[in-house]
């Protein structure tokens, strides 16, 4: 239980005193926002903060800090450190600079803002990239919640029904504009998913289950090494290259760019929250890691999710917080197609105030996300993590380019810089070792790692020190 509060209090702390340093370097001011500048009403369209601020949360917590968190504690506590300083360090700074870097660049997508930083041809692999992970994003935050509303429901209503259910919503809310659709429900989605959060730790306290206490030793039971497996696994609990991708959605609504602390800042440490509630309801329901691995082999994600729910809060209350479980997919993989079609719109100059060059580009998408739903889960939850924590790596590497240009001095870039570095080694590392990589040893795939994140340090650090003579010219 202390090590749990304690994590919360360094969450809580970690937003009031690095986020703030985080706002201090890159330096807001009162100039326009883009959905002030020229609102169009479908995409750029102010809002008031605290709805940009759910819809941000929404778009963002997905399946990843529910079943990453339970897949990941099966390490066992030192999960807990990964997603707190994760968060503060890496995942919020990511998502913070992300969406502000996008606001002064009239809304520009994660692929646009590569672009601009680290070159052309890592603006097209980005292009490529990014809508790649979105379709599977979509895919995956598909299947999830069509497979936990069919154990809800009665027989009839299986999980294929439900799949489609899921891809006729996110139909519409990738075509309509954003505040006829998304911008009403989401308000609701947050009420649920919140009160899902505080119901599965009431109930953990309630029910006398003992939450696991900090140990750094590593409990998989099966021996899987904490590097990098435990931070692929845990992805968008902590840092998640998902999130640059939603970013720049609300950087397209956002009123004053001061707000962006609360809303992109803010949105993570919260969703960091939801990972640390899950991690721990893991380990505490099922007793050790071992019993939580059996339940996610036998049951899978989503029966565990189930099991634990219905468990300690009942039918109803059970029911209500699996709806929290269901809002948090479903809210992500409606908005990873909209993104997906801002994305494509960026790249060819597609005027999306046109309802007909909309259906042209969604229309698509959905298909392509309605075939990847037929794939088994575990093997597209595998590759949308590796590329997940690969996109957070160069967008890292963008925004602390981005600093070098800006920042009052340039070696304030660190910020992005040392996470950006940190995963380079991560993404690196696992695709050298995993199942759907090349499968090499840790005696060989550490070095190269750790190789990999150095030599992308060093060429950063050669790159900013010959550009920065040039930002004294940028317009700031």
């Amino acid at each position: 239980m202390i090590t749990f509060v304690c994590a919360i209090i360094l969450l809580i702390g970690g937003y009031f005193l690095y986020g703030k340093l985080t706002e201090r370097v890159f330096r807001p001011d009162d100039r326009p926002t883009p959905a002030v500048d020229h609102p169009d009403g479908v995409d750029y369209v102010p809002m008031k903060t605290w709805r940009v601020f759910l819809i941000q949360l929404l778009n963002i917590a997905g399946t990843g800090p529910i079943f990453g968190a339970l897949m990941g504690a099966v390490f066992g506590p030192v999960v807990f450190l990964w997603i707190v300083f994760g968060s503060i360090l890496g995942g919020a700074v990511h998502d913070y600079m992300s969406g502000m870097i996008s606001v002064r660049l009239n809304g520009a997508s994660v692929s646009e803002i590569v672009g601009k930083y680290l070159g052309r041809g890592a603006k097209q692999i980005m292009r490529v990239f990014s809508v790649v992970l979105l379709v599977l994003v979509g895919a995956v935050f598909t299947t999830s919640p069509a497979a936990l509303l069919a154990r809800l429901t009665p027989d009839w209503m299986n999980t294929t029904f439900w799949i489609v259910v899921i891809l006729v919503y996110y139909f519409l809310a990738t075509l309509l504009p954003i505040d006829k659709l998304i911008g009403k429900l989401y308000p609701i989605f947050g009420a649920v998913l919140l009160i899902m959060a505080v119901g599965i730790i009431g109930g953990l306290i309630v029910g006398g289950y003992q939450l696991p206490e900090m140990t750094l030793v590593n409990l998989h039971p099966d021996g899987q090494p904490v590097w990098p497996f435990m931070f692929i696994t845990v992805a968008c609990g902590a840092i998640s290259g998902f999130h640059g991708t939603q970013s720049p959605m609300m950087a397209r609504c956002l009123k004053t760019e001061r707000d962006g602390r609360r809303v992109f800042y803010g949105a993570m440490i919260t969703e960091s929250v939801i990972a640390l509630v899950w991690a721990a309801a893991g380990v505490a329901f099922y007793g050790a890691t071992g019993g939580l691995q059996n339940a996610l082999a036998q049951l899978g994600q989503s029966g565990v999710v189930y099991e634990i729910s219905v468990t300690l809060l009942g039918l109803v209350g059970g029911a209500l917080a699996i709806v929290g479980v269901v809002v948090c997919p479903v809210s992500s993989g409606d908005t990873a197609f909209r993104s997906a079609r801002l994305t494509i719109a960026d790249w060819f100059h597609i005027d999306q105030a046109n309802m007909g060059k909309r259906l042209a580009i969604t229309i698509p998408l959905l298909t392509v996300g309605a075939i990847l739903t037929q794939l088994d889960f575990d093997v597209v939850w595998r590759y949308f993590s590796w590329s997940n924590q690969t996109l957070a790596m160069i967008t890292l590497w963008a925004t602390a380019m981005y600093l070098v240009y800006h920042a009052k001095k340039w070696w304030y870039s660190v910020i992005c810089a040392v996470p950006a570095a940190f995963m380079s080694g991560v993404s690196c590392t696992y695709i050298l070792m995993a199942e759907e990589g090349f499968q090499l040893s840790q005696s060989i795939a550490y070095p190269i790692g750790l190789a990999f994140a150095l030599a992308c340090a060093v060429l950063f650090s050669v790159k900013a020190v010959s550009k920065r003579p040039q930002s004294l010219s940028v317009e700031q």
